[in-house]
């Protein structure tokens, strides 16, 4: 230990202190008393091996001891406890001193911020809070923190004042640093906090206002906008706090809109194209504006009900479009895909049906339809007859075209009838008989416009059976042969009526000297002469059947 050099000790506030005694070295072997003291007066002696006695007559009379190291202890240290003690040490012939210099310190009871600012405007310097270190010692030194960040006084936007006050009774003293704060857009969420070495404050954070600087206009659909949609218009503005009422231009009309930042149009149409707008009630410089497009699809078709036509007859289909983009247009026949739009030049039963035709953009979709009936008297196209398989009757078919419905009508009665389905204006009817004897069978079909008539000969079955045995069909050439015969004689005989018949008419002739004209005998041989040539057409007639 240096003559001259002191030892610094330092005591917590409220606490027992311990004073060592020659920086704690042992106790020399030939002790005969320790002794501490101050400027103003004795503390405690202790003699060799004795316990230690106290000599102090003041405020130290109750409150020192001497520790078995020789320490003095001061319990409940208190600021008057600053100052230097003595120890004195008797050995042998020597007596040494050895001074020490107590310091007491304590800590802030708490440090908290004060006098919080109400908020914060972004630009406007502001005391932001008061902060206070009280009962300390030595004297706080308080640092303000943002987010954990140490601030430093720059003159300009963060300036920090202190003041310290000291307790007359305690000599503790309070520390206060009051922080003015000019705030940025970024310290709306920022934690401040203030401290001291050895204690902090509770974080803060302040309610940041600033004036609209942008505002922004946003249209809120689920996809492109069509006819008929609603629309609505949300308009977002930066300001703290958020403005609470609009303008909203809604095509050179303005509405106001308080207590909400949206605006919806409803059923827009195609005129509501164009731009739209919002600004701040009290700035109506801070506006935006859209550009709103809205779809529509319009679409008409004639004709577009039910048409009657005859068969043969042209329709003329015509589709008129407008819209705002690309149009997908299909065509069905009850309910079948068509490749195309219908064209009608020259009607057929098979045009008849219902047409529907669907036209779509985006999401907007027209229909539109029209039923067309083709209508026309009925025509037979086939008359045909066949024997059966088991050869004990015969077929007859009777095909034919029109619409509506043709109805048929035999002239004969058969065992069964029988049609097939109608489709595309055709049908076909069949009629099932046991002919006994030749027949001529007249096939009638009609409908509400009209009718046709058809017949076809059909001989016996018995006939048929008898030319069979001979190896030929119903229609097999022995017969025709044998019709054949029979025409020949009948044509033979009517030969040789003809040729008596001029014969006679030329003896006449020639017995006539006198040249006189007879009409009527010439009418009368005009007259026959047309009888034997109708005769003659009809056999022919009968040879081809």
């Amino acid at each position: 230990h240096e003559k001259g050099a002191m030892d610094t000790v330092i005591g917590l506030y409220g606490e027992t202190v311990e004073v060592p005694c020659n920086n704690g070295a042992p106790k020399p072997k030939d002790l005969f008393i320790t002794k501490w003291k101050y400027d103003n007066g004795d503390l405690l002696t202790q003699l060799k091996d004795q316990d230690a006695s106290v000599i102090a007559t003041n405020q130290y009379k109750d409150r020192v001891s001497m520790a078995e190291n020789s320490s003095l202890l001061i319990a409940a240290a208190s600021l008057k406890d600053e100052k230097i003690f003595t120890c004195m040490v008797v050995a042998g012939a020597d007596i040494s001193e050895y001074p020490v210099k107590l310091l007491i310190h304590k800590a802030p009871t708490g440090v908290e911020i004060t006098a919080l600012a109400a908020e914060l405007e972004i630009g406007k310097p502001t005391q932001l809070g008061q902060c206070t270190a009280p009962d300390s010692n030595p004297a706080a030194n308080i640092t303000w923190f943002k987010n954990k960040k140490h601030l430093v006084a720059d003159g300009k936007g963060i300036t920090i004042s202190s003041k310290v006050k000291v307790d007359e009774v305690t000599g503790l003293t309070t520390t206060s640093s009051t922080l003015q704060y000019t705030a940025e857009k970024g310290d709306t969420d920022a934690l401040f906090t203030c401290g001291t070495l050895n204690a902090l404050s509770s974080p803060v954070s302040f309610t940041v206002t600033y004036p609209t600087e942008r505002v922004s206009l946003h249209v809120i659909s689920k996809g492109p906008l069509m006819e008929g949609d609603n629309v609505t218009l949300k308009c977002k503005a930066d300001g703290n706090p958020l403005p609470t009422s609009f303008n909203f231009h809604i095509q050179r009309k303005v509405v106001k809109v308080e207590n909400s930042d949206s605006y919806t149009v409803t059923d827009v149409t195609r005129d509501s194209t164009g731009e739209y707008k919002c600004s701040i009630i009290d700035n109506a410089k801070m506006e935006d504006s859209k550009n709103i497009t809205i779809n529509y699809l319009d679409m008409s078709l004639s004709p577009s009900e039910k048409v009657m036509k005859s068969a043969g007859e042209s329709l003329a289909l015509n589709l008129q479009t407008d819209a705002s983009g690309e149009l997908r247009v299909s065509w069905t026949k009850d309910n079948d895909k068509l490749d195309k739009m219908p064209k009608f030049d020259k009607l057929t039963y098979s045009d008849s049906g219902k047409y529907e035709v669907v036209v779509t953009m985006g999401a907007l979709i027209k229909k539109a339809s029209f039923e067309l009936v083709v209508e026309g008297i009925p025509v037979i196209r086939r008359l045909a007859k066949q024997r059966g398989e088991d050869g004990q009757h015969k077929v007859l078919t009777c095909e034919a075209e029109g619409s509506p419905k043709p109805t048929v009508a035999w002239s004969v009665n058969g065992t069964s009838a029988d049609e097939s389905p109608y489709v595309n204006g055709k049908i076909s009817y069949k009629l099932t008989i046991v002919p006994t004897v030749n027949l001529t069978v007249v096939c009638t079909v009609s409908n509400e416009l009209g009718q046709d008539t058809r017949a076809i000969n059909v001989s016996t079955l018995f006939e048929e059976v008898r030319m069979d045995k001979q190896g030929s069909s119903d229609d097999s050439d022995t017969t025709k042969l044998v019709v054949g015969v029979i025409v020949g004689l009948l044509l033979a005989t009517v030969v040789v009526g003809l040729a008596y018949w001029l014969y006679m008419k030329k003896s006449k002739q020639g017995s006539w000297k006198t040249g006189e004209k007879e009409d009527g005998s010439t009418e009368e041989s005009k007259k026959l002469e047309e009888k034997i040539e109708e005769k003659l057409e009809e056999n022919s007639q009968k040879v081809e059947v």
